[in-house]
């Protein structure tokens, strides 16, 4: 009775986040939630350690840099740097190169602690000459609660071991002094601003063949409409603009009583502009103009033959006719 049901659909929770995942092919990083849900630093350093985890190797990732890329200052992407080497997530040390210069390399963890235990203990006789860093206070790292001095640090937790490297070209060296990237060119708005000039809205249809009577039964239908539907009260003014609309709807064939029922159809509530939603239902549901039917030619019966044939005027039929041009006797049916 108390197997757990593994097929069973999860239910999403009551509250707090719910996450909307799409599982990702390109463009995306890997990171430890021992950086991501850190409890120990702010989320300036969580942020910045993410962003440095994500770049290729050899990107420059200095101050200066930063603070062109990012809109934090050069002080508080300073402050998140010494956070991240506080607790181990990166170390940055000062190295001489060629010509006299001093260049600073640095090196980024996703799991320092895991580092720490595959580097190994490095004894103090080969540690070689200590790692000039950055002017700047110098974080102290956590150690642990000390129970008494001790004359050396446990060589386990030594915070700066200098991990096996495989051979591989010179890194690109980093100088504080590096010419600030400039931001790239802010995407295309796809999106009309507010302020953009609307199109006009489309022209109100009008007769073919304008009448007065036409005209007149235009202006009697939307003065009546508010006896049917009685949120469509219209001025004059509106009536008089409508005029046309209408009348081109009677002149293509629709009845008053189908004209009324397709303006008056199911209006907004509240309906704060009558005369605006008619406009807008004249124009866009014009229906089209009937198809002219084919004009009937009347019955005729032939002066000879007595036969019927179809024409416009009256006289003789096609047979008849061909006789009589050939000089022959009519052809005529017997009583």
């Amino acid at each position: 009775m108390d197997t757990q049901q593994i097929s069973a659909p999860s239910r999403a929770p009551s509250s707090g986040v719910v996450h909307i995942n799409i599982r990702l092919t390109d463009g995306y990083t890997i990171i430890s939630n021992r950086l991501s849900q850190h409890r120990g630093m702010s989320l300036l350093a969580i942020g910045l350690g993410t962003h440095i985890q994500s770049l290729p190797a050899g990107r420059r990732i200095g101050i200066k840099v930063l603070a062109a890329t990012f809109p934090e200052s050069e002080a508080a992407i300073a402050a998140g740097l010494r956070e991240l080497e506080h607790h181990g997530f990166l170390r940055r040390t000062r190295e001489r190169v060629g010509g006299g210069r001093v260049a600073t390399r640095t090196e980024s963890y996703n799991h320092p602690e895991a580092a720490a235990r595959r580097a190994g203990p490095t004894p103090v006789r080969d540690r070689g000459p200590v790692p000039v860093r950055e002017p700047g206070p110098v974080p102290v790292r956590d150690r642990g609660p000390v129970l008494a001095p001790e004359p050396e640090p446990e060589p386990v937790r030594e915070p700066e071991p200098e991990p096996v490297r495989e051979p591989e070209p010179e890194p690109v060296r980093e100088s504080e002094a590096e010419p600030v990237q400039e931001k790239p060119a802010p995407a295309p708005r796809l999106v009309p601003p507010p302020t953009a000039p609307k199109p006009p809205p489309p022209a109100l249809p009008g007769p073919c063949r304008p009448s007065e009577a036409l005209y007149a039964a235009a202006a009697d239908l939307l003065a009546g409409l508010r006896r049917t539907a009685p949120v469509f009260v219209l001025s004059e003014d509106d009536v008089r603009r409508l005029v046309p609309g209408v009348a081109a709807w009677l002149e293509r064939g629709m009845r008053p009583d189908a004209v009324r029922e397709v303006l008056t159809d199911d209006p907004p509530v509240p309906l704060r502009h009558p005369a605006k939603l008619l406009r807008h239902r004249l124009t866009a549901l014009l229906p089209p103009p009937l198809p002219v039917a084919a004009p009937v030619v009347p019955l005729q019966t032939c002066e000879d033959c007595d036969r019927a044939f179809r024409s416009s005027v009256p006289g003789v039929c096609r047979g008849c006719g061909d006789a009589r041009a050939d000089g022959a006797e009519p052809l005529r049916l017997s009583a």
